[in-house]
Protein backbone atom coordinates (compact mmCIF):
# COMPACT_ATOMS: atom_id res chain seq x y z
CA UNK A 1 0.00 0.00 0.00
CA UNK A 2 1.59 3.41 -1.27
CA UNK A 3 -1.06 5.46 -0.33
CA UNK A 4 -0.73 7.73 -3.00
CA UNK A 5 -2.13 10.82 -3.29
CA UNK A 6 -4.50 11.56 -6.26
CA UNK A 7 -2.70 15.16 -7.25
CA UNK A 8 0.51 17.18 -5.63
CA UNK A 9 0.14 20.76 -5.51
CA UNK A 10 2.79 22.58 -6.48
CA UNK A 11 4.81 25.79 -5.42
CA UNK A 12 7.42 27.32 -7.40
CA UNK A 13 9.86 29.43 -5.32
CA UNK A 14 10.20 33.18 -6.91
CA UNK A 15 13.82 33.92 -8.52
CA UNK A 16 14.83 36.10 -5.41
CA UNK A 17 14.65 33.33 -2.49
CA UNK A 18 18.06 32.25 -1.11
CA UNK A 19 16.98 30.72 1.89
CA UNK A 20 13.93 28.98 3.27
CA UNK A 21 13.04 27.61 6.55
CA UNK A 22 10.56 25.00 8.38
CA UNK A 23 9.46 24.08 11.44
CA UNK A 24 7.03 22.32 12.85
CA UNK A 25 5.59 20.06 15.40
CA UNK A 26 5.65 23.05 18.03
CA UNK A 27 2.53 22.09 19.84
CA UNK A 28 1.41 25.70 20.81
CA UNK A 29 -0.49 25.55 24.00
CA UNK A 30 -0.85 28.09 27.06
CA UNK A 31 0.59 25.73 29.38
CA UNK A 32 3.77 25.86 28.17
CA UNK A 33 5.18 28.94 27.76
CA UNK A 34 8.89 28.63 27.11
CA UNK A 35 8.28 26.44 24.11
CA UNK A 36 5.69 29.63 23.61
CA UNK A 37 8.70 32.23 23.81
CA UNK A 38 11.32 30.57 22.03
CA UNK A 39 9.20 30.71 18.83
CA UNK A 40 8.13 34.06 19.49
CA UNK A 41 11.94 34.97 19.81
CA UNK A 42 12.82 33.04 16.63
CA UNK A 43 10.08 35.12 14.49
CA UNK A 44 10.85 38.52 16.13
CA UNK A 45 14.44 38.17 15.02
CA UNK A 46 15.47 40.81 12.53
CA UNK A 47 14.92 40.65 8.91
CA UNK A 48 19.09 40.34 8.50
CA UNK A 49 18.45 37.23 10.37
CA UNK A 50 15.56 35.77 8.63
CA UNK A 51 15.37 33.28 5.56
CA UNK A 52 12.86 34.88 2.38
CA UNK A 53 10.25 32.46 3.62
CA UNK A 54 8.82 30.10 6.08
CA UNK A 55 6.74 27.29 6.04
CA UNK A 56 5.48 25.80 8.58
CA UNK A 57 4.53 21.61 8.48
CA UNK A 58 1.89 21.44 10.37
CA UNK A 59 0.45 21.08 14.49
CA UNK A 60 1.64 24.24 15.21
CA UNK A 61 -0.87 24.26 17.67
CA UNK A 62 -1.48 21.61 20.12
CA UNK A 63 -4.88 21.81 19.13
CA UNK A 64 -7.40 23.54 17.11
CA UNK A 65 -11.09 23.09 17.14
CA UNK A 66 -12.04 25.78 14.95
CA UNK A 67 -11.52 28.98 13.69
CA UNK A 68 -14.29 30.55 15.53
CA UNK A 69 -12.39 30.25 18.80
CA UNK A 70 -10.06 33.53 17.62
CA UNK A 71 -13.80 35.25 18.58
CA UNK A 72 -14.00 34.16 21.88
CA UNK A 73 -13.00 36.32 25.14
CA UNK A 74 -12.44 35.85 28.63
CA UNK A 75 -9.57 32.47 28.95
CA UNK A 76 -6.66 32.36 29.17
CA UNK A 77 -6.91 30.00 25.97
CA UNK A 78 -8.72 31.90 24.03
CA UNK A 79 -6.02 34.87 24.54
CA UNK A 80 -3.16 32.58 23.77
CA UNK A 81 -4.42 31.53 20.11
CA UNK A 82 -4.89 35.29 19.64
CA UNK A 83 -1.71 36.31 20.73
CA UNK A 84 -0.21 33.36 18.74
CA UNK A 85 -2.01 35.14 15.73
CA UNK A 86 -0.66 38.82 16.15
CA UNK A 87 2.98 36.93 16.06
CA UNK A 88 2.37 35.03 12.86
CA UNK A 89 0.70 38.09 11.50
CA UNK A 90 3.80 40.71 12.72
CA UNK A 91 6.35 38.15 11.27
CA UNK A 92 3.89 37.67 7.97
CA UNK A 93 3.85 41.47 7.19
CA UNK A 94 7.72 41.38 6.05
CA UNK A 95 8.11 37.52 5.41
CA UNK A 96 5.58 35.00 3.80
CA UNK A 97 4.75 32.16 5.72
CA UNK A 98 3.13 29.18 4.48
CA UNK A 99 0.98 26.94 6.68
CA UNK A 100 -0.03 23.00 5.92
CA UNK A 101 -2.21 21.08 8.43
CA UNK A 102 -1.18 18.58 11.25
CA UNK A 103 -3.27 16.02 12.78
CA UNK A 104 -3.51 18.52 15.64
CA UNK A 105 -4.14 21.37 13.94
CA UNK A 106 -6.57 19.84 10.87
CA UNK A 107 -9.46 22.58 11.58
CA UNK A 108 -7.26 25.03 10.86
CA UNK A 109 -8.93 27.24 7.98
CA UNK A 110 -8.98 29.81 6.07
CA UNK A 111 -10.76 32.37 8.24
CA UNK A 112 -7.56 31.64 10.90
CA UNK A 113 -4.59 31.65 8.02
CA UNK A 114 -6.38 35.11 6.96
CA UNK A 115 -5.76 36.27 10.45
CA UNK A 116 -2.49 34.56 10.49
CA UNK A 117 -1.28 36.22 7.10
CA UNK A 118 -0.33 32.71 6.12
CA UNK A 119 -0.73 30.75 3.11
CA UNK A 120 -2.29 27.36 3.30
CA UNK A 121 -0.49 24.53 1.49
CA UNK A 122 -2.20 21.16 0.58
CA UNK A 123 -0.69 17.90 1.65
CA UNK A 124 1.71 17.43 0.02
CA UNK A 125 3.20 19.98 -2.33
CA UNK A 126 5.93 19.74 -4.22
CA UNK A 127 8.33 22.91 -3.93
CA UNK A 128 10.56 23.60 -6.64
CA UNK A 129 13.66 25.74 -5.44
CA UNK A 130 17.20 26.03 -6.14
CA UNK A 131 17.27 23.72 -8.73
CA UNK A 132 15.78 20.97 -6.89
CA UNK A 133 12.65 19.39 -5.80
CA UNK A 134 11.51 19.43 -2.83
CA UNK A 135 8.16 17.30 -1.36
CA UNK A 136 6.25 19.02 1.59
CA UNK A 137 3.93 16.85 3.68
CA UNK A 138 2.81 16.86 7.84
CA UNK A 139 3.75 13.09 7.15
CA UNK A 140 1.07 11.56 9.09
CA UNK A 141 -0.14 10.29 6.05
CA UNK A 142 3.01 7.72 5.26
CA UNK A 143 2.68 6.21 9.15
CA UNK A 144 0.72 3.45 7.62
CA UNK A 145 1.78 0.91 10.35
CA UNK A 146 -0.57 2.81 12.54
CA UNK A 147 -3.38 1.86 11.20
CA UNK A 148 -5.65 2.89 14.16
CA UNK A 149 -4.27 6.23 13.81
CA UNK A 150 -4.79 6.03 9.82
CA UNK A 151 -8.58 4.60 10.04
CA UNK A 152 -9.16 7.61 12.44
CA UNK A 153 -7.24 10.23 10.07
CA UNK A 154 -9.67 9.28 7.00
CA UNK A 155 -12.67 10.01 9.29
CA UNK A 156 -11.75 13.40 10.83
CA UNK A 157 -10.26 14.28 7.30
CA UNK A 158 -13.42 13.90 5.47
CA UNK A 159 -15.19 17.07 4.98
CA UNK A 160 -18.83 16.06 6.28
CA UNK A 161 -17.29 14.78 9.38
CA UNK A 162 -15.51 18.05 9.57
CA UNK A 163 -19.14 20.24 8.87
CA UNK A 164 -20.98 18.18 11.77
CA UNK A 165 -18.10 18.75 14.23
CA UNK A 166 -17.70 22.46 13.59
CA UNK A 167 -21.77 22.96 13.76
CA UNK A 168 -21.00 21.53 17.51
CA UNK A 169 -20.91 24.48 20.20
CA UNK A 170 -17.63 25.52 20.68
CA UNK A 171 -17.69 24.00 24.21
CA UNK A 172 -18.46 20.89 23.24
CA UNK A 173 -15.94 20.82 20.62
CA UNK A 174 -12.90 21.93 23.12
CA UNK A 175 -14.40 19.28 25.82
CA UNK A 176 -14.10 16.55 23.18
CA UNK A 177 -10.78 18.12 21.97
CA UNK A 178 -9.28 17.47 25.85
CA UNK A 179 -10.50 14.13 26.12
CA UNK A 180 -8.70 13.18 22.82
CA UNK A 181 -5.63 14.95 24.14
CA UNK A 182 -5.68 12.86 27.18
CA UNK A 183 -6.17 9.70 25.27
CA UNK A 184 -2.78 10.94 23.10
CA UNK A 185 -1.27 11.62 26.35
CA UNK A 186 -1.78 8.41 27.83
CA UNK A 187 -0.74 6.33 24.79
CA UNK A 188 2.65 7.88 24.81
CA UNK A 189 2.96 7.26 28.42
CA UNK A 190 2.26 3.91 27.12
CA UNK A 191 4.52 3.56 25.30
CA UNK A 192 7.55 4.69 27.83
CA UNK A 193 7.15 8.27 26.18
CA UNK A 194 9.53 7.04 23.29
CA UNK A 195 9.08 8.11 20.27
CA UNK A 196 10.93 5.64 18.65
CA UNK A 197 8.30 3.33 19.59
CA UNK A 198 5.96 4.97 17.55
CA UNK A 199 5.05 4.13 14.06
CA UNK A 200 7.32 5.70 11.88
CA UNK A 201 7.18 6.89 7.93
CA UNK A 202 7.13 3.95 5.71
CA UNK A 203 10.20 3.98 3.42
CA UNK A 204 8.59 2.04 0.17
CA UNK A 205 5.49 4.60 0.12
CA UNK A 206 7.97 7.70 1.28
CA UNK A 207 9.71 6.80 -2.48
CA UNK A 208 7.05 6.29 -4.10
CA UNK A 209 5.61 9.68 -3.53
CA UNK A 210 8.65 10.98 -4.33
CA UNK A 211 8.76 9.19 -7.85
CA UNK A 212 5.28 9.91 -8.00
CA UNK A 213 6.02 13.81 -7.57
CA UNK A 214 9.39 13.63 -9.66
CA UNK A 215 11.15 14.80 -6.12
CA UNK A 216 14.39 14.18 -4.51
CA UNK A 217 13.70 14.98 -0.75
CA UNK A 218 10.66 14.49 1.22
CA UNK A 219 10.66 16.88 4.29
CA UNK A 220 8.33 16.15 6.93
CA UNK A 221 7.35 16.40 10.40
CA UNK A 222 5.15 14.27 12.81
CA UNK A 223 7.73 11.40 14.26
CA UNK A 224 9.26 14.04 16.68
CA UNK A 225 12.51 12.11 15.28
CA UNK A 226 15.04 14.18 13.85
CA UNK A 227 17.14 13.19 11.24
CA UNK A 228 17.94 12.40 6.99
CA UNK A 229 17.69 8.91 5.65
CA UNK A 230 18.53 8.19 2.44
CA UNK A 231 15.92 6.17 0.51
CA UNK A 232 18.17 4.99 -2.38
CA UNK A 233 18.33 6.24 -5.99
CA UNK A 234 19.20 9.55 -4.64
CA UNK A 235 16.02 10.29 -2.78
CA UNK A 236 16.15 10.92 1.25
CA UNK A 237 13.68 12.27 3.60
CA UNK A 238 14.47 14.76 5.98
CA UNK A 239 12.70 14.88 9.42
CA UNK A 240 11.95 18.31 11.15
CA UNK A 241 12.72 18.41 15.07
CA UNK A 242 9.58 18.70 17.51
CA UNK A 243 10.02 22.16 19.97
CA UNK A 244 9.88 21.34 23.84
CA UNK A 245 11.85 23.87 25.39
CA UNK A 246 12.56 23.29 29.27
CA UNK A 247 11.55 19.99 29.49
CA UNK A 248 13.26 16.77 30.40
CA UNK A 249 14.76 16.79 26.54
CA UNK A 250 14.45 20.31 25.58
CA UNK A 251 14.86 20.99 21.70
CA UNK A 252 13.87 23.12 19.50
CA UNK A 253 15.36 23.64 15.62
CA UNK A 254 14.98 25.63 12.22
CA UNK A 255 15.75 23.23 9.05
CA UNK A 256 17.09 26.02 7.30
CA UNK A 257 17.66 25.11 3.60
CA UNK A 258 20.10 27.34 1.19
CA UNK A 259 23.04 27.61 -1.47
CA UNK A 260 25.49 26.04 1.45
CA UNK A 261 22.72 23.21 1.96
CA UNK A 262 20.81 22.03 4.92
CA UNK A 263 21.61 23.38 8.86
CA UNK A 264 19.51 22.57 11.51
CA UNK A 265 19.69 25.85 13.34
CA UNK A 266 18.72 25.30 17.12
CA UNK A 267 16.16 27.61 18.85
CA UNK A 268 16.85 27.12 22.64
CA UNK A 269 18.67 29.15 24.46
CA UNK A 270 22.43 28.63 25.44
Amino acid sequence: MNNLPGRFAELRAPAHWQTVDFISDLHLQASEPATFEAWRRYLERPLTERADALFILGDLFEVWVGDDVLAQTGTAEHDFWRTCVQVIRTHAEQTPVYFMVGNRDFLLGPVAAQACGMQLLSDPTALDFLDHRWLLSHGDALCLADTDYMQFREQVRHPQWQRTFLERPLEEREAIARELRQQSEARKQSAAGDPHSWADVDHPAAQAWLLHAQAQTLIHGHTHRPAEHPLGGGLQRVVLSDWEVGGQHSRAEVLRIGAQGMQRLPMTPP
